[in-house]
């Protein structure tokens, strides 16, 4: 796959994951963890389906098998597909979008705490700035008397992602130290097909009596395939090609996508404060990333050896 054809297609990646605000709010009577209990079945059918056709039966086996880091990775996505779906039944669109963008400097700073990774100054800068920014999206809230629920709800998200992504950096080292650098990494695409299965499961009781219409059903399990199944199989078939940096940095598309399609198809505009809030995170993000690309000359040279 070409470099450009790989940005194209991450760019449609953050587009399928930026659909699950304005759907939701066109839902009839599902509501919170029915909502979570839906979308989290039907992914958890689509992965199923789509792996053992990619693996075979060994999918099955070999999950049983799974080391402890595998499982705990899908506990964290379990919490974040939970935690995601809650949240925007709480909130607003674009306070839980803005909220789990700060995935990417929330795992960098466990790195530096867990994995005692040093961080440099630019990260430093980009943690500081992005506070600032939900500092500023919370004041609001509290001197307006809105509830802070639904925003504590979405920074479980960023919390568990950056978790589950220091978990990953973690197994890998230690698999790399114990076996030889040659040694491959634990598969870890399995724990996402674990994580659904877990949200539908724990979410199951607490959304009976389920009261979704077969329009509800309808949407939820779109978001379901295409929210999250097709676009996860595509992410990691694409980390092959782009680079860490170059993901998180096309990954923001989806909180632009996600505010521009819940205003265009749901009415439901981002205020001033949110609008402040999110430009302080999301340009420090941006600047953080631009900042960790190598030179164009120094990553053309890396290609052609």
């Amino acid at each position: 796959m070409s470099h450009r054809r790989a940005v194209i297609l991450m760019i449609v990646v953050t587009l399928l994951w930026s659909m699950a605000g304005v759907v939701s709010r066109h839902l009839e009577g599902a509501r919170s963890f029915e909502v979570t209990f839906w979308r989290s079945a039907f992914n958890a059918l689509a992965l199923a389906i789509a792996l053992t056709v990619l693996r075979g039966p060994r999918l099955w086996s070999d999950l049983v098998r799974a080391p402890q880091p595998v499982w705990a990775s899908g506990l964290c996505w379990a919490v974040m597909y939970t935690a995601f779906m809650v949240a925007l039944t709480l909130t607003t669109v674009a306070n839980v979008l803005v909220i789990m963008a700060l995935g990417p400097l929330m795992t960098a700073l466990l790195a530096r705490l867990i994995l005692a990774q040093r961080l440099p100054l630019r990260t430093w800068a980009a943690i500081l700035l992005a506070g600032v920014g939900v500092v500023w999206m919370f004041a609001r809230q509290l001197t307006e008397g809105v509830s802070l629920t639904g925003s504590v709800v979405a920074l479980v998200v960023p919390l568990a992602a950056s978790f589950n992504w220091t978990l990953l950096q973690a197994a890998g080292h230690r698999d790399m130290a114990s076996t030889g650098e040659g040694a491959v990494a634990p598969d870890m695409l399995p724990a996402v097909l674990i994580g659904a299965t877990l949200s539908a499961v724990a979410t199951l009781p607490l959304a009976w009596p389920l009261q979704a219409t077969s329009h509800d059903i309808g949407l939820l399990g779109f978001l379901g395939v295409f929210q999250l199944a097709v676009p996860c199989l595509l992410v990691v078939r694409l980390s092959r090609v782009l680079s860490g940096a170059e993901i998180s940095l096309l990954g923001l598309l989806e909180l632009v996508f996600g505010v521009a399609l819940a205003w265009l198809g749901a009415n439901e505009a981002p205020d001033r404060d949110t609008l402040v809030g999110g430009t302080l995170v999301v340009g420090a993000l941006i600047l953080n990333e631009l900042l960790a690309l190598p030179p164009r000359n120094q990553a053309a040279g890396r290609t052609s050896n």
